[in-house]
């Protein structure tokens, strides 16, 4: 296991590039902003859907036929504009990163975004309806354009204030003033770029970079990601990050977590319009829930079924403890306790179980929704921090709760032998120690 440590002691400093690069901050924080709006759409999708049986008929009998207008109303305004937050967030925080005011690079991120996307929809007669944003292109089908605009915004950007190019106003001019005008010259590069590649996609494509972009990467990185190998590989590279002590959630799904949304926004667009997911055809089963809610349970490497393993067998006053204190922190998805105070990181007994308990849990999760027994996911989301069963109860009913019980008791097997072979080593330590210490004070 030595040679193992050593071969990813030498990929670290790789990894480490890459989660510290510019692209990637700026990303992963550009779409945290996002979060507040989906937890707030998800209450109300939750509203509109819990999984209750009778819950549709209820609601009708008791509001009428439209009671869940005024819900969609919220669904669509929180979801549908995800990109859009998104391309400020990205080049807002890629410009905060650089020590820049980022509130002017946010805004020209969403005016070239709003450029280079369709600003008309057509009919079914056949009409043409122009000042419009159709809501397709501003949610899910558009976030992966938003990236890219919103990092060469970012980037344009900071070079032209970071190489002093843009009116500087006297001293004595408010900074809310003085930020706005240093925006002018970077802000017309931006833009005049932005209708350029408009005018060039309309011209040889006769369509938008927004859809140019889906359509050659989004779509086949979405289904790539929907797979059950990408699933598998998604979370054993998470779970080797974290082994080698990087924080491998934040690098996976800062890069993949606004494809896998894309993901579950697809399969929302679809029961939207009235008609049914149906796995094999239109339905899309690696969503964001799908690594949150049931791949992640008591965080990256399913620890809970260490710490329930660790309660149940463990000799060692150390694991006792470590078990006892890491069991609260656990049920609402957080280990680094375990993690680093076991510690995880770099530890061969604990390199087997950490990264073939998520590994499983995909195989489970995936085949319970490919077989129909658990249904695809749609756009709803609950707080990472929700305890499990809850969690999986609010996003797939009692079917989700149950699929997360099985997957805890598949973690607990996994991690049962090697918490004892653990114990054993820290068990017999500890009894060394207490043998000196008593030969000391003889």
């Amino acid at each position: 296991m030595g040679r193992l440590e050593s071969v990813f002691e030498k990929f670290t400093p790789f990894f480490l590039r890459f989660a510290n690069a510019k692209p990637t901050l700026a990303i992963k924080d550009g779409f945290i902003l996002t979060m507040p709006m989906t937890i707030i759409g998800s209450l109300f999708l939750l509203i509109i859907s819990a999984p209750i049986p009778g819950w549709e008929e209820t609601m009708v009998k008791l509001f009428g036929k439209q009671w869940n207008l005024p819900l969609t109303q919220v669904v669509g305004s929180t979801f549908d504009i995800l990109a859009i937050i998104g391309v400020f967030g990205i080049a807002y925080s890629y410009v905060r990163n650089e020590k820049i005011d980022g509130t002017p690079a946010g805004i020209l991120g969403v005016v070239a975004f709003l450029i280079i996307t369709q600003a008309s929809v057509l009919t079914k007669g056949g009409e043409t309806v122009t000042g419009v944003i159709p809501k397709v292109w501003t949610g899910g089908q558009g976030v992966l354009a938003s990236i890219v605009v919103g990092l060469f915004v970012g980037f344009v950007y900071s070079q032209f204030i970071k190489r002093d190019i843009r009116i500087k106003m006297p001293e004595g001019v408010p900074p809310g003033v003085a930020n706005s005008f240093s925006a002018l010259i970077p802000g017309f590069a931006i833009i005049i770029v932005a209708t350029i590649v408009f005018g060039v996609c309309q011209a040889f494509a006769d369509s938008t970079f927004t859809e140019i972009v889906y359509k050659l990467l989004q779509v086949p990185v979405q289904n790539l990601t929907d797979t059950l190998t990408g699933a598998v590989l998604l979370m054993v590279l998470m779970s080797l990050l974290w082994w080698c002590g990087i924080h491998g959630a934040t690098i996976i799904m800062g890069v993949m977590g606004p494809l896998l949304t894309a993901n579950a926004l697809q399969n929302q667009a679809i029961l939207d319009s009235g008609k049914e997911l149906v796995v094999g055809e239109n339905a899309k089963i690696v969503t964001v829930q799908f690594l949150d809610v049931f791949t992640k349970l008591g965080g990256s490497g399913i620890t809970i079924g260490f710490i329930i393993a660790a309660l149940i067998v463990v000799r060692s006053s150390h694991l006792k403890q470590l078990g006892r204190l890491s069991l609260a922190p656990g049920l609402f998805n957080i280990n680094e306790p375990i993690i680093f105070g076991m510690p995880i990181v770099f530890n061969p007994i604990m390199f087997v179980p950490f990264i073939v308990a998520p590994a499983i849990a995909s195989f489970m999760v995936y085949f319970s929704i490919m077989w129909g027994w658990v249904e695809p996911f749609n756009a709803l989301q609950v707080p990472w921090t929700t305890p499990p069963i809850v969690s999986g109860f609010l996003i797939g009913g009692w079917r989700g709760a149950l699929l997360q019980i099985a997957t805890i008791l598949m973690s607990v097997m996994i991690y049962l032998p090697f918490v004892r072979i653990q114990d054993r080593i820290s068990y017999n330590e500890e009894l060394e120690a207490k043998k000196q210490s008593e030969g000391n004070i003889a």
